[in-house]
């Protein structure tokens, strides 16, 4: 239940949609990581993993200990694994709840407790071949981990994987770098490493642009929610994505204001003529951040501006005439003949379509669409 005229749909079929227009490029044996770390960018976690599964994905992909968890109380049993650092400390329960780590230090390997696990924790080893977070660089530091690893007790090498910083660009010049940093160190690997192990190094983009060269995994991430991971990649038509979330809310007020009157804290806006206003229930506590003053809104197909500096938990818009109370106002997505998407608002604010769904916050109820 929710009370306020605001929230967002996601559209389930999308996902699912967008997950088989990828496995169609794929060559035969790569599989899937669908990513769903941030709370499945905004979309909701659980409800998008059990739909990405449903869809063909064979594991899930996330960035904290806590939402690989939360996926395994859901009752998911698929591989899941964790792309960030976890403490050496809470190793036991990635073990107990059978989530694969991911690390890269020889401090990490020597400071796991010493005390068996109840289940082996399994890890796959991180490589930075040119991303700059965190990863193994070098061939020296590589046999150097490698060494800690085998003598380390109860747990199992079964994976590694690298980062692009550049696959959504145009030019391919770094890309390729990377591409042979990660040849030279898998090179070396192979020679100190005789299990066999899972190798996945392609993000969206990537995995767009070369399907056939991505090893036995992709990682699905921003294009599994429709999103392409940039102008370059959309400009390419290499895979047709359908976006998956959108956002409403309703007019709850609409007054007719006069000449030289102003709106909102700080009278930043003041109508020069007879104006109607209209309020709807959103604001920068729900993620629709200030930075959004003059982005546009639709109603019934037309574009209005949102006027005044937008409040904690309302914005102002300016209509084109009376519209009744509850007429329904989007944020993004369709309305009419037209459509707001991510990439105009992220465009509009100077940032990336990726942050978009993942700054509307967990005030605005998401209601899925199957």
């Amino acid at each position: 239940m929710f009370y306020r005229p605001t929230w967002a749909e996601v559209d389930l079929d999308s996902i699912a949609y967008n997950i088989k227009q990828m496995q169609q490029e794929l060559s035969p044996g790569i599989n899937m990581f669908a990513v769903v770390k941030a709370n499945g960018y905004g979309h909701g976690a659980v409800e998008v993993a059990r739909t990405a599964l449903n869809a063909g994905a064979n594991a899930l992909a996330v960035a904290l200990l806590e939402e690989a968890v939360e996926l395994r109380q859901a009752g998911i049993d698929v591989t899941i694994l964790v792309m960030g650092w976890v403490q050496p400390e809470d190793t036991e329960v990635a073990a107990n709840y059978d989530i694969t780590l991911t690390f890269f230090q020889k401090v990490w390997i020597q400071a796991l407790p010493t005390q068996l696990f109840s289940k082996k924790l399994k890890l796959h080893m991180k490589w930075d071949t040119g991303m700059g977070r965190i990863g193994i660089r070098s061939k020296e530091e590589l046999q150097s981990v490698i060494t800690a690893v085998k003598s380390a007790k109860n747990i199992d090498l079964t994976g590694l994987y690298t980062h692009f910083a550049t696959a959504d660009q145009a030019e391919l010049t770094y890309f390729n770098e990377q591409q042979n940093r990660f040849n030279d160190l898998l090179a070396e690997f192979n020679k100190i490493w005789d299990s066999s192990v899972v190798i996945h190094i392609g993000n969206s983009a990537a995995s767009i642009r070369f399907p056939s060269e991505m090893h036995q995994y992709i990682r699905f991430g921003i294009a599994m929610y429709g999103l392409y991971p940039s102008s370059d990649i959309r400009a390419m038509n290499k895979i047709n994505l359908k976006p998956a979330f959108s956002l409403f809310s309703r007019l709850i007020h609409v007054k007719k204001i006069d000449e030289n009157e102003a709106i909102s804290y700080g009278g930043t806006y003041v109508t020069e003529e007879s104006e109607w206003i209209g309020t709807i229930p959103i604001g920068y506590a729900d993620g629709w951040t200030r930075k959004l003053q003059g982005m546009d809104v639709l109603i019934e197909g037309k574009r209005m501006p949102v006027v005044g500096r937008i409040c904690m938990d309302q914005t102002m818009i300016r209509l084109d005439r009376e519209y009744p109370l509850g007429t329904k106002v989007t944020l993004i997505g369709k309305s009419g003949n037209d459509k707001i998407e991510m990439d105009e608002i992220a465009n509009f604010i100077d940032t990336i379509n990726y942050e978009i769904p993942c700054m509307i916050s967990s005030r605005v109820p998401r209601v899925y669409i199957k």
